[in-house]
Protein backbone atom coordinates (compact mmCIF):
# COMPACT_ATOMS: atom_id res chain seq x y z
CA UNK A 1 0.00 0.00 0.00
CA UNK A 2 3.05 2.37 0.89
CA UNK A 3 4.56 1.57 -2.54
CA UNK A 4 1.17 2.97 -4.46
CA UNK A 5 1.32 6.15 -2.78
CA UNK A 6 5.07 6.65 -3.51
CA UNK A 7 4.55 5.31 -7.35
CA UNK A 8 1.74 7.67 -7.70
CA UNK A 9 3.94 11.01 -6.01
CA UNK A 10 6.51 9.61 -8.55
CA UNK A 11 3.81 9.64 -11.55
CA UNK A 12 2.97 13.01 -10.80
CA UNK A 13 6.07 14.22 -10.49
CA UNK A 14 7.54 13.26 -13.94
CA UNK A 15 4.01 14.41 -15.13
CA UNK A 16 4.33 18.08 -13.53
CA UNK A 17 8.46 18.11 -15.10
CA UNK A 18 7.24 17.46 -18.28
CA UNK A 19 4.81 20.43 -18.21
CA UNK A 20 7.00 22.51 -16.90
CA UNK A 21 9.29 21.37 -19.71
CA UNK A 22 6.77 21.99 -22.60
CA UNK A 23 5.65 25.25 -21.60
CA UNK A 24 9.58 26.31 -21.00
CA UNK A 25 10.52 25.24 -24.36
CA UNK A 26 7.33 25.81 -26.76
CA UNK A 27 4.70 28.34 -25.29
CA UNK A 28 7.02 30.57 -23.25
CA UNK A 29 8.93 31.72 -26.40
CA UNK A 30 6.19 32.18 -28.62
CA UNK A 31 4.16 34.28 -26.08
CA UNK A 32 7.12 36.33 -25.51
CA UNK A 33 7.77 37.01 -29.81
CA UNK A 34 4.03 37.87 -29.54
CA UNK A 35 4.29 40.35 -27.26
CA UNK A 36 7.52 42.00 -28.83
CA UNK A 37 6.71 42.04 -32.29
CA UNK A 38 6.18 45.34 -33.64
CA UNK A 39 3.40 46.78 -34.93
CA UNK A 40 3.28 48.60 -38.19
CA UNK A 41 3.65 51.91 -38.35
CA UNK A 42 0.82 54.09 -39.57
CA UNK A 43 1.91 57.60 -39.76
CA UNK A 44 4.37 58.74 -42.30
CA UNK A 45 7.78 60.83 -40.83
CA UNK A 46 9.40 62.81 -43.50
CA UNK A 47 12.05 63.25 -40.89
CA UNK A 48 12.62 59.84 -39.87
CA UNK A 49 12.07 58.52 -43.34
CA UNK A 50 15.47 57.42 -45.79
CA UNK A 51 16.80 57.21 -49.34
CA UNK A 52 19.68 55.29 -49.31
CA UNK A 53 21.82 53.72 -52.29
CA UNK A 54 22.49 49.95 -52.63
CA UNK A 55 24.17 50.38 -55.71
CA UNK A 56 24.84 53.66 -56.99
CA UNK A 57 27.29 53.12 -59.90
CA UNK A 58 26.94 51.23 -63.11
CA UNK A 59 28.21 50.92 -66.85
CA UNK A 60 25.89 53.00 -68.79
CA UNK A 61 24.88 50.11 -71.63
CA UNK A 62 20.90 50.18 -71.03
CA UNK A 63 21.27 46.57 -68.24
CA UNK A 64 23.68 47.55 -65.71
CA UNK A 65 21.40 48.91 -63.08
CA UNK A 66 21.90 51.33 -60.01
CA UNK A 67 19.83 50.44 -57.20
CA UNK A 68 18.29 53.26 -54.38
CA UNK A 69 16.03 52.14 -51.48
CA UNK A 70 13.56 54.51 -49.84
CA UNK A 71 12.01 53.43 -46.14
CA UNK A 72 9.25 55.47 -45.90
CA UNK A 73 8.95 55.28 -41.74
CA UNK A 74 7.21 56.69 -38.76
CA UNK A 75 8.16 58.66 -35.94
CA UNK A 76 9.10 55.61 -34.30
CA UNK A 77 11.78 54.72 -36.94
CA UNK A 78 8.90 51.53 -38.03
CA UNK A 79 8.31 51.05 -41.43
CA UNK A 80 4.85 52.14 -43.44
CA UNK A 81 3.60 49.75 -45.75
CA UNK A 82 1.27 50.40 -48.73
CA UNK A 83 2.69 54.12 -49.78
CA UNK A 84 3.34 55.24 -53.12
CA UNK A 85 6.61 56.63 -53.97
CA UNK A 86 8.34 57.94 -56.96
CA UNK A 87 11.52 58.83 -57.92
CA UNK A 88 12.84 61.45 -60.58
CA UNK A 89 15.82 63.59 -61.58
CA UNK A 90 16.85 60.87 -64.25
CA UNK A 91 16.89 62.69 -67.46
CA UNK A 92 14.56 60.83 -70.07
CA UNK A 93 13.93 58.16 -67.62
CA UNK A 94 11.49 57.48 -64.97
CA UNK A 95 10.88 54.88 -62.83
CA UNK A 96 8.01 53.66 -62.34
CA UNK A 97 6.33 54.66 -58.72
CA UNK A 98 6.81 51.71 -56.21
CA UNK A 99 4.43 50.64 -52.99
CA UNK A 100 6.43 50.17 -49.78
CA UNK A 101 6.44 46.46 -48.48
CA UNK A 102 5.88 45.40 -44.95
CA UNK A 103 9.08 47.19 -43.61
CA UNK A 104 8.28 50.37 -45.30
CA UNK A 105 10.70 49.61 -48.26
CA UNK A 106 10.44 51.01 -52.12
CA UNK A 107 13.14 49.23 -54.10
CA UNK A 108 14.18 51.93 -57.34
CA UNK A 109 16.48 49.97 -60.17
CA UNK A 110 17.31 51.93 -63.17
CA UNK A 111 19.42 51.45 -66.18
CA UNK A 112 20.24 54.11 -68.49
CA UNK A 113 22.36 53.94 -71.77
CA UNK A 114 23.51 57.78 -71.20
CA UNK A 115 26.57 58.29 -69.20
CA UNK A 116 26.38 61.13 -66.45
CA UNK A 117 25.70 61.65 -62.61
CA UNK A 118 21.87 62.07 -61.75
CA UNK A 119 20.62 63.39 -58.41
CA UNK A 120 17.16 62.17 -57.79
CA UNK A 121 14.62 63.35 -55.16
CA UNK A 122 11.85 61.11 -53.82
CA UNK A 123 8.43 61.90 -52.61
CA UNK A 124 5.46 59.62 -50.73
CA UNK A 125 1.99 61.13 -51.28
CA UNK A 126 2.99 64.41 -53.13
CA UNK A 127 5.96 65.75 -50.60
CA UNK A 128 9.38 65.59 -50.71
CA UNK A 129 11.89 63.16 -48.82
CA UNK A 130 14.74 64.77 -47.02
CA UNK A 131 18.09 64.40 -49.05
CA UNK A 132 18.96 63.49 -52.42
CA UNK A 133 20.63 60.01 -53.91
CA UNK A 134 23.32 60.99 -56.54
CA UNK A 135 23.68 58.04 -59.43
CA UNK A 136 26.74 57.54 -61.61
CA UNK A 137 26.19 55.67 -65.08
CA UNK A 138 29.37 55.47 -67.07
CA UNK A 139 31.05 53.52 -69.42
Amino acid sequence: MEMKGVYIKLGIGVFVLGMTGFMATTVVPKAFVSFTKAAPGMTISLADSRVLGEKILARADGIDQCIVNVFVLDKDSKGVAGKTVTMEGMEGITAPSKVTDSSGMAKFTMTSSKEGQFTLTSTVGGAALPGEMKVTFRN
